[in-house]
C-alpha cells in the first residue's frame, strides 16, 4: 500500500512539473500567453494568433499621437484624400485618412497645424466587411465630404469606400460601403443603425444619396421590404408603363410584371416586381446589380431562352456609374432570369461568356443566348 501511495505522489509531482515548466514553454514558443492565476481558477488565457495580431494593431493605432507617427506605426496616408477643414468642435484641422499597410483597415485622423492628433477613429463600417479576420477588402476611398448631414448645424464627415470581393462566385467584383461620422459637442459619433440601412438598401452610391436619406427622409428600403404593389406606389415607385404587362407564366400562373424606378438624389433605382391577382408581390428582380443609376430601359422580353419549354425574362438597359477617376460612365448591360418551379433563377453561366455591345438589341441578345444553350426554336413575346 505504501508503494502505491509513493508512486501516486511521484505522478502528481511530475504532473505539476509539466504544468509549470513544459506548457508555458510550448505556449511561449507558439506566441500565445499563459496565466497561472487563470489556470488556478480553471480558466485558460491562451490567445489565438488573431488576438495577438489584433492587440499589436491596437497598440500601434492607439500609440499614434502625431501625424508624423502615422506611417511609422504601419499606416499609409492616402495623400490625395487629405483635406483641410474647419469643424466647430476642433477648429481648423487636417483630415488625414490612412490604411494599415497589411490589414487594409481604414483610420481617420484629425490633426492640427502642428501635427498633433486631436481625434482618431477606426470604428468604421468598411472595417467590418470581413468579421472573421483583421484584413479587410477595402481598396480605395471613393468619396469623402464635409457637410451638415442631419440638419443640426454641425458639419459631419460623409465617407464612401470601394471594396472588392475576395472569394465566392463574384470574386473581383467591387462594391461601395457608405458611412457617416456625425459631429457632436464632444467630437464625432456613428449611428450604426443608419450605417446599416445605408449599405443594406443600396443608399451608398454617393454622399448626396446618403444625405437624402439622413437629412431629407428619402429611402429605398421599401423597394426591398414591400409586400404589395399598393405599398410600392404609396412610397413613390414610378411604373415604366411601356413595359408593364400581365403574363401567364407556366410554373407561376398569371402575374402582373411591374418594372419601375424610384428617384433618390440624382439616381434612379430600377426594380422589377411580379404581382399576383391579389396585388401581392410574389417575386422581385434587381437587374441593376452594382450599377449606380438607370440611364435608360431599352427593353424587356418574355420568351423561352434556354429551351426548357417555359418563358423566361430578359432585361436590356443602359446604366451609369462613377469610375475610379470620378467620371460618369454609361454602358449597356443585360440580365436574364430563368423560370423554375417557385420562382426565377438569375443567369450567371451565359453572362460569364458574353458581354453585350452598346447598340445591342433584344433580338440579338436572345439569339446569342439561345445559341449558347444550343437551342434555336422560336417563340414570340408573350
Amino acid at each position: 500500500m505504501k508503494k502505491i501511495k509513493c508512486r501516486f505522489m511521484v505522478a502528481i509531482v511530475l504532473a505539476v512539473i509539466i504544468i509549470m515548466e513544459v506548457i508555458p514553454g510550448v505556449a511561449r514558443a507558439n506566441g500565445v500567453g499563459w496565466s497561472f492565476t487563470a489556470l488556478a481558477a480553471g480558466v485558460s488565457t491562451i490567445r489565438s494568433p488573431l488576438e495577438v495580431d489584433y492587440e499589436d494593431y491596437r497598440r500601434r493605432f492607439e500609440g499614434i499621437e502625431r501625424r508624423g507617427e502615422i506611417e511609422v506605426a504601419g499606416f499609409g496616408i492616402i495623400d490625395d484624400q487629405v483635406f483641410e477643414f474647419w469643424f466647430a468642435h476642433f477648429g481648423d484641422v487636417w483630415v488625414v485618412p490612412a490604411f494599415e499597410n497589411h490589414m487594409r483597415r481604414l483610420a481617420i485622423f484629425l490633426t492640427d497645424k502642428d501635427g498633433q492628433v486631436l481625434y482618431k477613429t477606426d470604428q468604421l463600417e468598411t472595417n467590418n466587411r470581413s468579421l472573421d479576420r483583421l484584413r479587410q477588402p477595402t481598396r480605395t476611398i471613393a468619396a469623402i465630404s464635409f457637410q451638415d448631414m442631419n440638419r443640426d448645424g454641425l458639419d459631419d464627415i460623409g465617407l464612401i469606400t470601394t471594396c472588392m470581393l475576395e472569394s465566392g462566385d463574384h470574386v473581383g467584383q467591387t462594391y461601395k460601403v457608405g458611412d457617416i461620422l456625425f459631429q457632436s459637442a464632444d467630437g464625432f459619433y456613428r449611428d450604426y443603425r443608419i450605417s446599416d440601412k445605408i449599405n443594406r438598401f443600396g443608399m451608398n452610391k454617393s454622399v448626396e444619396m446618403m444625405r437624402a436619406f439622413v437629412r431629407d427622409g428619402y429611402s429605398t428600403e421599401f423597394l426591398y421590404t414591400a409586400t404589395t404593389l399598393d405599398e410600392l406606389l404609396r412610397n413613390g415607385l414610378v411604373i415604366a408603363d411601356e413595359q408593364h404587362y400581365t403574363r401567364q407564366f407556366e410554373k407561376l400562373g398569371r402575374l402582373e410584371v411591374v418594372p419601375g424606378s424610384y428617384a433618390i438624389a440624382n439616381y434612379e433605382i430600377f426594380m422589377i416586381y411580379l404581382v399576383n391577382e391579389r396585388g401581392e408581390i410574389v417575386w422581385s428582380l434587381q437587374p441593376m446589380g452594382e450599377y449606380d443609376n438607370l440611364y435608360a430601359l431599352k427593353g424587356m422580353a418574355w420568351r423561352d431562352i434556354d429551351g426548357d419549354g417555359v418563358r423566361d425574362i430578359a432585361v436590356l438597359a443602359r446604366y451609369s456609374y462613377e469610375d475610379s477617376q470620378g467620371e460618369m460612365v454609361i454602358e449597356s448591360d443585360y440580365a436574364i432570369y430563368y423560370q423554375q418551379t417557385g420562382g426565377f433563377v438569375t443567369d450567371t453561366e451565359f453572362k460569364e461568356t458574353y458581354q453585350c455591345a452598346e447598340e445591342e438589341t433584344m433580338e440579338e441578345l436572345i439569339r446569342k443566348a439561345r445559341e449558347y444553350w444550343g437551342w434555336t426554336g422560336q417563340m414570340g413575346e408573350g
